[in-house]
């Protein structure tokens, strides 16, 4: 399939190469020769400055959407009305209205719209999901997840630290994967209590959340995310009945990507422990591209798709309206 991709920033180029035997045949950029760069290393694609010339194309059958947060939503609806199916990056927009014209454009052209929630797909988390869909924890119990990172200099000086393009901060970009891990795994946290203040660094928007999400029948959620953090770090333990689990890591500056198993023996005591860890080059972004090819193949509605995006949203917005209260 041929693909157009709209911001050609680290996560734009890395998603024009993960793209599982599709094709990039265009890409664009507001920055002076960021579109030209990547599309030098694509044969044949070919590179602009304006995103609806990609949208526009008629050779183009999915658009990549990975802007600043202010026009993911936006992008994305105009490529669903002019019916490509679109990958549009985690969070899909700064609040959960925002979706509301892109779930609507993909019903009436009948695309199919899939968020970029990569972290499921790292090989931690594949193998985490076998585990407890096989029952290897028994009953879930609850979750604690950190994920954090220490910025850079300037660091409050980019896109993230403006509300008007990020809609928020730390919660909105990181912990959004949180969210979206949590519910993946325990189903839907409509109890929500959170808290997301600045910490450290000078700018209108949070550098560390803390939230307690719960389901209906009281199933928890604690999750932390920073950019106080100073060393890169990812942590995430689902507790069950019968054992726990905890992914930890995710390559590069995160440290290693491993995956635990603690197995309760009969007697209790110290439990039987199995560590899994995964070398080599992060695949999780070409799995996730391959998955989508294959929905679009079956016409099925992707796993993480918008109505995943809005409901992570939706707790996002409570929280930052707590805190506004």
């Amino acid at each position: 399939m041929k693909v157009g991709l709209v911001g050609c920033g680290a996560v734009g180029t890395r998603r024009a190469g993960a793209l599982a035997g599709a094709r990039l045949v265009a890409c664009a950029d507001p920055a002076p020769g960021r579109a030209e760069q990547l599309a030098g290393t694509h044969a044949g694609c070919a590179a602009g400055s304006e995103w609806r010339a990609v949208v526009g194309r008629k050779d183009v059958e999915i658009v990549i959407v990975a802007t600043p947060h202010d026009q993911l939503a936006p992008v994305a609806a105009a490529a669903a009305s002019a019916g490509k199916h679109v990958l549009v990056e985690k969070p899909g927009g700064r609040n959960p209205a925002e979706l509301e014209p892109v779930i609507a454009a993909a019903a009436r052209a009948k695309t199919l719209v899939r968020v970029g929630f990569n972290l499921r797909y790292h090989r931690g988390f594949r193998r985490a999901r076998r585990i407890v869909d096989e029952g290897g924890l028994g009953e879930l119990m609850f979750l604690r997840a950190r994920y954090g990172h220490g910025g850079r200099l300037g660091y409050e000086q980019e896109w993230r630290a403006d509300p008007a393009v990020s809609g928020g901060g730390e919660l909105i970009d990181q912990g959004v994967h949180l969210i979206d891990l949590a519910r993946w795994f325990l189903g839907d946290l409509p109890r929500v209590e959170g808290y997301a203040p600045t910490y450290f660094w000078k700018m209108p928007v949070d550098d560390n959340a803390f939230l307690l999400l719960r389901t209906a029948d009281g199933h928890a959620a604690f999750l932390h995310a920073s950019c106080t953090e100073w060393k890169n770090m990812f942590s995430f333990e689902l507790y069950g009945r019968t054992a726990k689990l905890m992914v930890e890591g995710l390559g590069g500056s995160y440290g290693p990507e491993r995956l635990t198993v603690y197995r309760m023996k009969p007697e209790m005591g110290p439990p039987e422990t199995e560590t899994e860890e995964y070398g080599g080059d992060d695949d999780s972004w070409t799995v996730e591209f391959a998955e989508f090819l294959e929905d679009i193949r079956l016409g099925r509605q992707p796993a993480a798709g918008l109505p995943e995006a809005r409901a992570a949203l939706s707790i996002v917005e409570t929280v930052y309206r707590s805190g506004r209260r």
